[in-house]
């Protein structure tokens, strides 16, 4: 798995693309897949929107069901995550937006210690950070 983060709107996706460009890849955009597609490469976007819908005060669960599959994919293809930064210190007021940020903060932290290669996007220019 390769992990790319970066604020939003700061060219994490064209950037994967222009990496995977003589590659047959598959864009997931906001949903965790149960099966891969048939493709080289599975890219994995906005997981976000996809962990709103959840009980995020069940997080442990959910960041191992995600892990979990996760692996599973892997098996067909490899899974390319791009990942929004959250937060950067700044607590929001609402509780589901906390608990949103605690939880991504949490899952990055497990993703990025699954993975195989972790970069930082900022504005289209990639940062190698394992």
């Amino acid at each position: 798995m390769h992990v790319f983060i970066g604020g939003a709107y700061n060219g994490k996706t064209a950037y994967v693309e222009r990496l995977l460009k003589d590659d047959h890849y598959t864009i997931i955009d906001g949903e965790l897949p149960d099966v891969a597609p048939d493709c080289d490469a599975l890219i994995i976007k906005n997981l976000e929107q996809w962990l709103v819908k959840r009980n995020l005060e069940e997080d442990e669960a959910i960041i191992h069901h995600i892990l979990t599959t996760l692996k599973s994919l892997e098996k067909n293809c490899v899974v390319y995550m791009i990942v929004t930064d959250m937060g950067r210190g700044v607590v929001p007021m609402e509780k589901q937006a906390r608990l949103l940020r605690d939880t991504c903060g949490r899952l990055y932290q497990a993703l990025f210690v699954e993975a195989q290669q972790v970069n930082r996007i900022w504005y289209g220019i990639a940062e190698r950070i394992k």
